[in-house]
């Protein structure tokens, strides 16, 4: 399904009462809100100041890594152990630590190999959901999908699901190369048998695109009718162009975690290894964390690119933003994406981007020669030559670059997204009303 074709889901023609148009109490629930990797604390991050812009109260709640929140949106902390914290992954609390059930909870299932998070956090958010009865008018969760939000919260819930996490399992068991790493992968992804149970039961469901709204349907097995679209979107105001930053000759930058197969960075970096037989100067800088072994760092070394990739991750959005601005290419190269805000950053700043026909990506990136350069998702060769052919053509490059901002300001902003949502809210108000 096309950008074109979904707005803000199968109901947003639906009216809303008017004594509904007053601002709104929003309980906002992100399990974990990393502000330099991930898309959930971006998400929160900005729907969270686009809704307290159009007036409505906005309150997060959530667990570490916390997000990084704008002024007027409050953070209540509701901290797990903080089993995963980049300082010590997979550490062992301290006896002193244990606060209750959940807590042993939380780490009995990361000792035997589970992901515990979505769970344990939907269980400290119930608890406190319900001992602040009647303070909120809608709960937002974003993904959690554990079984601690069904049931009545006090207020209707409205559930993001970005896009269904059992996309990720199947790709990681793909690239497992043996019995015992695939099994490791099912034990770790075992909660998405909660959240497939959970998401059949919510009312009221919101995802960021068409492609992720049939993931959903197919793969979860949540109603259609149930599934609201609303698109996500760029900070126009910060990724923006600006013709004082100087592009770097042969810099391609890319956003990714370099040990996860959905992102497909091992597909780029075979792509950079061809294309520096014709371009020596490319070379490749990647937002995200560097993977000490797996497939990425053995390609690195196998291509002797040690020089030409580079990894950055925890700098400010001014620097992030300075990086894109500063490359001839940005590049997505996801085998499966439910939206892709790098797509839609990159292209905001006018940085001509070539990317995969991975999931929800050309909803975001539009029409192959026209706002992007567009390649079968997991294609070495194919990137190669699109990054090629962009290198050498300084006017397609500006063309590109120039129609793909136009494409994020007309479609893809954090102000659309927010009402949209609210619209969301409303509907989900009104319903639990008719049905009390």
């Amino acid at each position: 399904m096309t950008a074109e074709a979904v707005e803000t889901g199968p109901r947003a023609g639906t009216a809303a009462p008017a004594a509904d148009d007053r601002p709104l109490r929003i309980a906002l629930l992100t399990y974990k809100g990393n502000p330099f990797c991930g898309g959930q604390g971006v998400y929160v991050r900005h729907l969270g100041r686009e809704l307290a812009r159009l007036g409505h109260r906005v309150e997060v709640i959530g667990a570490q890594p916390y997000p990084v929140l704008d002024e007027g949106v409050p953070l209540t902390e509701l901290p797990s152990l903080d089993l995963y914290r980049q300082s010590d992954p997979f550490r062992t609390p301290g006896r002193g630590e244990f606060r209750d059930w959940i807590d042993l909870a939380e780490v009995a299932t990361m000792w035997t190999g589970g992901f515990p998070e979505p769970l344990t956090f939907s269980l400290r958010a119930r608890r406190h959901l319900l001992a602040r009865r009647g303070d909120f008018d809608v709960i937002h969760d974003n993904q959690t999908l554990g079984y601690g939000l069904l049931g009545d919260l006090g207020a209707p819930l409205v559930t993001t699901i970005h896009h269904p996490i059992t996309v990720d399992r199947q790709l990681d068991l793909d690239a497992a190369g043996s019995r015992r790493r695939r099994a490791s992968v099912r034990r770790w992804y075992a909660f998405t048998r909660m959240q497939k149970r959970v998401a059949r039961r919510l009312p009221s469901v919101l995802t960021v695109s068409g492609s992720s709204q049939q993931e959903i349907v197919e793969h979860l097995g949540v109603r259609r009718d149930r599934i609201g679209v609303v698109h996500i979107g760029a900070d126009t105001d910060l990724w923006s162009p600006d013709p004082s930053v100087a592009e770097v000759p042969g810099r391609i930058v890319t956003t990714s975690s370099a040990d996860v197969p959905l992102k497909g960075l091992v597909h780029l970096v075979e792509a950079l290894a061809k294309l520096r037989t014709e371009n020596p100067s490319a070379h490749l800088v990647v937002v995200g964390r560097r993977a000490e072994d797996g497939p990425v760092a053995q390609a690195i070394e196998r291509y002797a690119l040690q020089d030409a990739v580079r990894f950055v991750k925890g700098i400010s959005d001014t620097d992030l933003v300075d990086l894109v601005r500063s490359a001839q290419i940005a590049c997505v190269p996801s085998l499966y994406e439910g939206f892709s805000l790098p797509a839609a950053e990159a292209m905001a700043t006018g940085t001509p981007l070539v990317a995969t026909t991975g999931g929800a990506i050309p909803e975001v990136t539009g029409p192959d020669g026209e706002t992007c350069l567009a390649v079968p998702p997991g294609d070495a060769g194919a990137l190669a030559v699109a990054l090629g052919r962009l290198f050498g053509d300084p006017e397609l490059r500006a063309r590109l670059g120039a129609a793909g901002r136009e494409r994020v300001l007309a479609r893809f902003t954090w102000a659309r997204a927010a009402l949209g949502t609210a619209e969301l809210y409303r509907q989900a108000i009104v319903s639990r009303g008719a049905r009390r």
